[in-house]
C-alpha cells in the first residue's frame, strides 16, 4: 500500500475518533438517557376524576428543576461557565424536545451570583439565561427567586427582588392556575418571621391567597354562593394547591433520604440549621395551615428527598440540574390533574460517563498512533534490509 496512504487512513481514523466522541458527549448522549423517561400516569386509586369533572387525560404535564446556578462573572471561570451552560441547554433542549411539557418550574437560585452582581453582569446573566432555557409558546416557564438571585435574609433588598420580578414580569408569591390545577409559588427567601419590610409584604401575600383558597373552596361546597367574609375574594378552581418554593419546610437532616440522588452517606446526618438549610418550624406550620397542599416540591439542598410532613403534607425535593453541584443531575416529572398528581424522575447523563467517553476515546487514538509508529518502524527496517542485501549482492 503506497506510503501516503496509510498516512491519510491513519489521520481519518483519527479525526473519525475524536468527532465521534466529541458529537456522541455533547449532543446525543442527551437523547438515549432522556428518552427512558415518560410522563408518569396517574392512578386510578387516587381517583379518576377531579373534583370539578375533569378526566384524567386533562392532567397538566409540569416538568420541575431547580438550582441551575448560572456562574457569574466574579467567581465563575470560563470554562466551567462554557462547560456547564452547554451542558445544562443541551439537557434542557432535549428534553423539551422529547416530552414536550405544558409548563416547566424552576424553583429559584437560578443564577449564582444574582446577590451580589452589577447591573451589567446582571444583565449578561439573564441574556444567557433566556438564551439556555428558550423555549415555544406551547411551553410556559415559570421561575421562582433563592436566595442566590436577590441573596438571604440578611443581603436581600427590594431592588434585587424587583429586579428579579421585572426580568421574569411576575410577582414572586402567586398562583398559577392551569387546567383547574392550582400551583401556589411561594417566596420562601423571605419567611424569616423577624418582621422585616420584603417579610411583612410576602406574609400578607399569602395570607390574602390563603383566604382566597378557602373562600373558593366554601363557595364550591356551598353551590357558589359567598359568605360576607369572602366578598371581594378572588375565586380559584376548588382544589388544594401544589405548594412550590426554593427552601425546603423544616426537616431536621437528611438522614431519612435515600436514592440515587439523596446527598452523600457522610452528610445525610449533619443538621440543618433553620432560616439557613431549611425554613424554620414556625414558618413551615404556618404554611402547612394556611394552604393545606396535596404536595410541596422545594430545592436549595441540591439533592432529593422525600419527606412527609405531619403525616399527611408530601414533600420532594428537587436536586439541583447543573452537573457544577452533582454528577448525576435530574428533573421531576409529573402528571398533575385537579384531583390528583403522580411523579417520576428523569436522571440526565453522569458527568463520570462523559469522562469516562472521553478517555477511552483519548485511548484509542493513542493506540492508533502507536500503532502507526510501529507499522512504519517496521516497513523503515523492511526497506533497509532490502536495500542492504542488494547493495551486498552488487
Amino acid at each position: 500500500m503506497p506510503r501516503f496512504s496509510v498516512r491519510w487512513m491513519v489521520a481519518l481514523l483519527l479525526i473519525l475518533v475524536l468527532f465521534g466522541a466529541f458529537f456522541f458527549c455533547e449532543y446525543l448522549i442527551y437523547f438515549p438517557t432522556i428518552l427512558k423517561c415518560a410522563w408518569p400516569k396517574i392512578s386510578h386509586a387516587r381517583g379518576e376524576e377531579g373534583i370539578d369533572g375533569r378526566s384524567m387525560d386533562s392532567a397538566v404535564r409540569a416538568m420541575v428543576l431547580s438550582d441551575t446556578h448560572l456562574l457569574g462573572a466574579v467567581g465563575g471561570h470560563w470554562f466551567d461557565k462554557l462547560r456547564r451552560e452547554w451542558q445544562m441547554e443541551r439537557a434542557f433542549q432535549t428534553a423539551l424536545w422529547l416530552l414536550r411539557p405544558e409548563i416547566v418550574f424552576i424553583l429559584g437560585d437560578i443564577f449564582d451570583e444574582g446577590k451580589w452582581s452589577s447591573q451589567k453582569h446582571w444583565e449578561d446573566d439573564v441574556r444567557r439565561f433566556h438564551r439556555m432555557f428558550r423555549h415555544s409558546t406551547d411551553t410556559e416557564l415559570v421561575v421562582l427567586v433563592g436566595n442566590h438571585d436577590i441573596g438571604f435574609h440578611y443581603e436581600m433588598d427590594w431592588f434585587k427582588l424587583q429586579r428579579f420580578e421585572k426580568v421574569f414580569n411576575a410577582s414572586s408569591t402567586r398562583i398559577v392556575t392551569k387546567k383547574g390545577v392550582n400551583f401556589l409559588l411561594v417566596n420562601s427567601v423571605a419567611l424569616h418571621g423577624d418582621g422585616c419590610p420584603i417579610c411583612q409584604s410576602v406574609e400578607k401575600e399569602l395570607i390574602k391567597l390563603s383566604r382566597d383558597l378557602n373562600c373558593s373552596l366554601q363557595s364550591s361546597q356551598s353551590g357558589g354562593g359567598l359568605t360576607d367574609s369572602c366578598e371581594g375574594s378572588q375565586l380559584y378552581p376548588p382544589t388544594s394547591p401544589i405548594m412550590l418554593q426554593h427552601y425546603p419546610l423544616y426537616r431536621v437532616s437528611d438522614a431519612g433520604c435515600t436514592g440515587l440522588d439523596a446527598a452523600p452517606p457522610e452528610e445525610r446526618h449533619l443538621l440543618f440549621r433553620e432560616k439557613y438549610d431549611v425554613l424554620s418550624k414556625e414558618a413551615s406550620q404556618r404554611l402547612l395551615q394556611w394552604f393545606k397542599p396535596r404536595l410541596i416540591l422545594s430545592g436549595h439542598t441540591h439533592s432529593g428527598c422525600e419527606v412527609l410532613h405531619d403525616n399527611k403534607y408530601p414533600e420532594v425535593s428537587v436536586p439541583s440540574f447543573s452537573w457544577r453541584n452533582r454528577n448525576n443531575p435530574s428533573f421531576i416529572l409529573a402528571s398533575v390533574s385537579p384531583g390528583s398528581y403522580a411523579l417520576s424522575k428523569c436522571f440526565l447523563p453522569e458527568e463520570s460517563t462523559v469522562i469516562g467517553v472521553y478517555c477511552s476515546a483519548g485511548a484509542c487514538l493513542l493506540l492508533l498512533i502507536l500503532a502507526h509508529c510501529m507499522w512504519m518502524k517496521g516497513l523503515l527496517q523492511c526497506l533497509s534490509l532490502c536495500l542492504l542485501g542488494k547493495h551486498k549482492s552488487l
